[in-house]
């Protein structure tokens, strides 16, 4: 059995209540898949089998999750409805809280034959946000200076939502004014919002 001593670390570090949750998992996946790799991924323990990753399992302050790389590809079933949760099991507290570890051996066996036929993990669709509302405030102080306007009109609508965020999520008024006489200095100069952490 392959394991890794950083895992070992990272259950003992695990709240209680994890512990055990974690120490499950390992042991079911290293059952359905004896030729398992475990290494760190992100922080959180994860298990690769022929170079690819097959599931992942984290430990938090109030829950732990589990998930597959393929997600409900492995799973054959729609997500947990606890979407604040990594993984697809929602936001375990228990053991009790683990489909029975036939149903999970099962999963593993699904997961690790997606790895062999190549089969691609989907991502989701990502949904295009809608235009960006400009503030009046911004707006005027852009039309007083057409070389920042200019530089706003070219923007991609990514760019032109970094200038808006920052401006709308300003709490008070001064902060407000002061990063709109930033944010036209910076427009006029052809500058991006995060143009000082740009590399030269």
């Amino acid at each position: 059995m392959s394991v890794d001593d950083r895992i070992d670390a990272y259950i003992a570090k695990a709240a209680p209540f994890a512990a055990p949750i974690l120490t499950h998992l390992r042991g079911v996946v290293h059952a359905a898949c004896p030729q398992v790799e475990e290494t760190i991924r992100w922080g959180m323990p994860s298990f690769t089998y022929k170079g690819s990753i097959l599931c992942q399992m984290a430990a938090f302050k109030a829950h732990a999750s589990f998930g597959f790389w393929q997600r409900e590809q492995a799973t054959g079933e729609a997500p947990a409805k606890d979407k604040d949760a990594m993984g697809q099991f929602g936001r375990l507290t228990s053991v009790a809280d683990l489909p029975a570890d036939a149903d999970l051996k099962a999963m593993i066996a699904r997961a690790m034959a997606l790895i062999d036929t190549g089969a691609k993990t989907p991502r989701p669709i990502k949904h295009p946000k809608p235009p960006v509302a400009l503030p009046d405030d911004l707006a005027a102080a852009l039309a007083a200076v057409p070389a920042a306007q200019a530089t706003y009109d070219g923007f991609p609508e990514g760019q032109k939502r970094e200038y808006v965020e920052w401006v709308v999520e300003a709490k008070r008024a001064e902060t407000r004014a002061g990063r709109i006489a930033n944010a036209v200095e910076w427009m006029a100069e052809g500058k991006r919002r995060n143009w000082k952490y740009e590399r030269c």
